[in-house]
């Protein structure tokens, strides 16, 4: 199975490996690893993880803050948001509404 990000999560994906990237010297590419080894574990098996709303699911990542937002579509898994778990609830909501 193939995945999309819905461009304002991919957006905010860059946000925070830039974030870590201020951070620390190469925190940026362990937090982008865990961030693809849980797109991996969702492609793996897309109904396993917890629905979080309606069709929409959670996977945590493993070491950073962040859950990874998601819905199976027909063909393809589309990424509604690259979440941190400790910030602003709900905000992705609104990405459901016209899917890209």
């Amino acid at each position: 199975m193939r995945y999309k990000f819905h461009p304002e999560a991919l957006a905010e994906y860059g946000h925070a490996a830039r974030y870590y990237a201020d951070c620390q010297e190469g925190l940026e590419l362990r937090f982008m690893a865990a961030v693809e080894h849980t797109i991996h574990q969702i492609l793996e098996a897309p109904e396993r993880w917890r629905i979080l709303e309606e069709d929409i699911r959670r996977c945590l990542t493993r070491v950073f803050p962040y859950a990874v937002l998601y819905t199976v579509e027909a063909d393809f898994v589309l990424i509604l948001a690259v979440m941190h778990c400790h910030r602003e609830p709900g905000y992705w909501q609104h990405r459901r509404v016209g899917r890209s």
